[in-house]
């Protein structure tokens, strides 16, 4: 073969390795785009839903809190020293994280 003929070869797959570059180019660039829009309508929700989901939160801590007690008013460590174990007397641990919740 030669030395024309394997150059034109070459820029012949050059050409076809650009024009595939050019696509994935565009496909990450349309990708992007649809993320950037996603990511949007995800900050966009109405004043109705963030209520409601808030309220949710509240909800859920306050079940959290009472269902702690009631493990320690049932003689369990809720304290991140102790959590589960069976506890004899006031725990000073268990107390102050009841305190702050």
């Amino acid at each position: 073969m030669k030395l024309t003929e394997k150059l034109i070869q070459l820029e012949s797959e050059l050409t076809k390795i650009i024009d595939e570059f050019k696509t994935l180019k565009m496909q990450a660039y349309m990708l992007e785009e649809e993320n950037q829009k996603l990511k949007m309508e995800l900050c966009q929700y109405p004043e109705e839903k963030k209520k409601a989901v808030e309220d949710n939160a509240q909800r859920i801590l306050g079940e959290g809190h009472d269902n702690l007690a009631r493990l320690y008013n049932e003689g369990f460590h809720i304290c991140h020293l102790h959590f589960g174990q069976t506890r004899r007397g006031d725990c000073l641990f268990c107390m102050g994280f009841l305190r702050k919740m």
